[in-house]
């Protein structure tokens, strides 16, 4: 079971606070990093872990194309996944390891060259360092 998180920045937009804390979803291809291709680090836009690099943001199949994709964690202990029934279906939601802020949810339909995972992420969950 996701924790709660330790602190809610107080920067967050209202946005941001109902798709981190109550498990929100943002509309699809209204994200900033959708289409973003700078090279870098994303981070959780509460706490500022490093969650995914730019190296595996990919561009995903319907039905899940309108949100950012990666195939890889930045690193193993990045995030906790989490069996998510609602919606009358099952998924793995991906919340933030050290806050435990929901992110998004683990899908199998990832690049097979990559190892076939699917990190569908909600844009306003992140916060981007550009590469020096």
């Amino acid at each position: 079971m996701a924790r709660a998180a330790k602190q809610i920045n107080p920067n967050l937009s209202n946005e941001q606070k109902r798709i981190l804390f109550d498990k929100g979803t943002e509309a699809p291809y209204s994200g900033k990093y959708l289409k973003h291709t700078a090279k870098g680090m994303y981070t959780c836009a509460n706490c500022g872990q490093e969650l995914f690099t730019s190296d595996t943001k990919f561009t995903a199949p319907p039905p899940n194309e309108g949100w950012p994709s990666f195939s890889d964690l930045a690193k193993n202990d990045a995030v906790e996944l989490v069996d998510d029934n609602s919606w009358l279906m099952h998924r793995t939601e991906v919340n933030c390891a050290n806050c435990g802020a929901h992110l998004g949810h683990l899908f199998d339909d990832g690049p097979a060259e990559a190892g076939g995972k699917h990190y569908c992420i909600n844009s306003v969950c992140l916060n981007f360092k550009p590469e020096k």
